[in-house]
């Protein structure tokens, strides 16, 4: 069975109209229909990686926080992020919409001038009766009620746990400690990354309620003032003490000492350790190999084949992969609650990946295979446009999608998180960021997909886990023996077999990947070559392989240069030696005389600054 690419594409279609759909159905949002059109803009922007993603962000971001409900949308002009322009687009919209739903359009709203007006009225006595009904509906404010399981709920049911009466306090860390498994939101890492404020900003509140004494210490400590008391016996008498009641809390309990302990046992760090070193096992016993030179050296592939039921379709999370230091369980626990099936670990390869697990874990050991995960033709690489931006600064990025392309796995899915960036500085990126999302996709093959925030990757994740599921679970898998795979065989030999059976995929062990694909382990000189190759500035892999053709080693090209000689018209040989070698080249491949004398700098050596 084999599943193209157009698969991902018609989920992205799918997912962009749950996007749509999510504005315009937002309680939140008092002009939801006019955040829908925003937000269709904006997506369509970002897939084409439109300069106006900021404009279409900030409108969109100023609308939705917006408390206002507009009649026209002329009047979207107060708000930052619209102008003229963008009103009258929203104004054609509108119409459109209203025009299909039949509904009359609204008017512009007329100019009033309600001062003025009130000046003309008489001094009758409904103006003497009016005051005292304007007066009257100045009601006294209700007293205040945090929400179950909100911010300042948490906060009250930790400062619960001290002893009533007590002055001396909790610190920030404590109540947060104690305060988060009772709030659904975080006390340290910001719910929507375009924000900045957490579930600890409630704090504030609850201070000037006079639910909580703030002592200006250092470090700062809190307790709960009698109203706090209070309100905390009415959380546990409204709510099952057995489901976060105050009596269940201890400051002291020694499990909280070992919470590290348990995140990591959590998310498979524990076994870690037994992960890298099965990996360097496999890797050990997958040897290099003779370089192929044709088809007939490569070995005749017998597949195993595993029937359906057999196996589940099972994601694999990279346990560095977290929403943040302070917060690492987030991804893996929110998957969880969408009913995916997961196994958090180190990857060897990637940051999300799906195998075939097997139900029977000695299935695959009768065959004299390791492990019982089957890879699948998927994998994904997720990153934050910040952390997009530094990769391509550090060179990360290049090596990052080589290693993903010697993979042999057939469709890489790049997820880019539009991470929240100031304006100057994404601006002074912009152009290297486009360059390289369209470098992936044209270059590459890669699949891209832009999520605005860290919640819209999960949904992304589990609509693909889902849609694997239902698809490879009904097919049998083929299985390649891991005993004829070599690192030089790999890649000739899944080419070879895509040719000869176009309409059936080959798969390898989990195990036999990670000892391929591992960072310095299956290396070949080639390999390192073209790294140290594509570390000089302005050399892109295509560059870089094509620098390879013509000098098959390092020592090759170090030999060149010192051909060239050592005075003035040595020097100027060596800063031309690669362009007059591939400065007839056409597109990427071509290198000009600037980007040959950086090359020369560095592989010239002597005589050469």
């Amino acid at each position: 069975m084999v599943l193209s690419l157009a698969d991902l594409r018609e989920l992205e279609l799918a997912d962009r109209a749950r996007l749509r759909g999510m504005a315009n159905m937002s309680t939140s949002c008092a002009n939801p229909i006019l955040l829908g059109f925003v937000a269709e803009w904006l997506e369509t922007a970002r897939m084409r990686s439109s300069k106006g993603v900021t404009t279409y962000k900030k409108a969109y971001d100023s609308l939705k926080a917006c408390p206002l409900t507009f009649t026209h949308p002329s009047e979207a002009k107060q708000l930052t992020g619209f102008g003229d322009k963008l009103c009258s687009r929203l104004t054609e919209k509108l119409k459109e919409y209203c025009d299909e739903i039949g509904e009359p359009m609204p008017e512009l709203p007329h100019k009033r001038k309600r001062k003025s007006n009130a000046a003309v009225v008489d001094d009758g006595d409904e103006d003497n009766q009016d005051e005292p009904a304007k007066k009257a509906r100045k009601k006294k404010p209700k007293t205040y009620m945090p929400a179950y399981n909100s911010g300042p709920y948490g906060i009250i049911i930790a400062l619960s746990t001290l002893d009533e009466g007590s002055h001396v306090g909790l610190t920030k860390q404590e109540v947060i400690d104690l305060a988060q498994p009772h709030c659904k939101t975080s006390y340290t890492i910001p719910a929507d990354t375009s924000k900045f404020y957490t579930a600890w900003a409630s704090m504030k509140t609850l201070g000037k309620n006079d639910l909580v004494v703030i002592k200006s210490n250092r470090p700062q400590r809190y307790f709960l003032t009698d109203d706090g008391w209070e309100l905390a016996k009415s959380f546990k008498k409204a709510h099952n003490p057995s489901e976060g009641g105050p009596d269940n809390f201890n400051i002291n309990n020694g499990e909280e000492a070992g919470v590290d302990d348990d995140m990591a046992s959590l998310f498979g760090e524990e076994n870690g350790g037994d992960d890298a070193a099965n990996a360097n096992k496999v890797a050990d016993s997958i040897p290099l190999g003779e370089h192929i030179t044709s088809s007939s050296a490569l070995p005749k592939v017998d597949p195993i084949v595993l029937p359906p039921g057999s196996f589940t379709v099972r994601l694999l999370l990279d346990n560095r992969e977290v929403r943040a230091k302070t917060d690492r369980n987030y991804i893996g626990d929110e998957l969880r609650k969408k009913g995916v099936d997961l196994t958090v670990k180190p990857l060897a390869l990637g940051d999300i990946f799906w195998v075939a697990k097997m139900r029977d874990p000695k299935y695959l050991s009768r065959y004299s295979l390791a492990g019982d995960e089957v890879t699948l033709d998927y994998i994904v690489e997720r990153k934050r446009l910040d952390d997009l931006i530094g990769s391509i600064k550090d060179g990360r990025f290049h090596e990052q999608k080589f290693r993903l392309r010697r993979s042999g796995i057939k469709n890489v899915i790049y997820i880019i998180e539009e991470f929240s960036l100031d304006s100057n500085h994404f601006e002074k990126y912009e152009e290297s960021v486009q360059s390289a999302i369209t470098s992936m996709q044209v270059v590459n093959g890669f699949f891209v997909k832009k999520t605005q925030k860290i919640d819209d990757t999960i949904h992304y994740l589990t609509s693909l886990t889902k849609m694997f599921q239902a698809k490879y679970e009904k097919e049998p898998l083929r299985l390649i023996p891991t005993k004829i795979l070599t690192s030089q065989n790999f890649l000739p030999l899944l080419k070879h077999l895509k040719e000869k059976h176009p309409s059936e995929s080959f798969h390898i062990t989990y195990e036999a990947l990670a000892g391929i694909s591992s960072k310095s382990g299956s290396d070949t000189l080639r390999d390192t070559y073209l790294k140290m190759l594509m570390c000089t500035r302005g050399i892109t892999g295509e560059k870089a392989l094509e620098i390879q053709k013509r000098w098959k080693t390092p020592s090759h090209l170090a030999e060149a240069y010192r051909n060239c000689g050592d005075d003035d018209l040595g020097r100027n040989k060596k800063f031309e030696l690669v362009s007059n070698e591939m400065g007839h080249l056409v597109g990427r491949k071509k290198i000009a005389k600037a980007t040959s004398t950086n090359i020369a700098k560095v592989w010239g050596c002597e005589g050469v600054s």
